[in-house]
């Protein structure tokens, strides 16, 4: 897999498994205990999509922002939910 990594430099750069795990268990433990309304919403699915596309070109700052994108909208979909929007 070649991709664009940090220095700009164009290469094959080592995807960290362990790293990505930990940020998207972070980002779901937030959600489950901020906002559990938002579990398995539909409005979730583009972030997390994102993410593994991010993941498959080893793009951190894309899976990053996935991530923010995907809390973002969890948290978008809960206030909807608890006002019943």
């Amino acid at each position: 897999m070649t991709t664009k990594g940090r220095a700009g430099v164009v290469g094959v750069v080592p995807w960290n498994v362990e790293w990505a795990g930990e940020l998207a268990g972070e980002a779901l433990a937030y959600l489950a205990r901020h906002y559990p309304e938002c579990s398995g919403s539909e409005a979730l699915r583009p972030y997390e999509e994102a993410a593994h596309d991010a993941a498959m070109d080893a793009d951190e700052e894309r899976y990053k922002e996935a991530l923010r994108g995907f809390m973002k909208a969890g948290r978008e979909e809960a206030l909807r939910v608890r006002w019943g929007a």
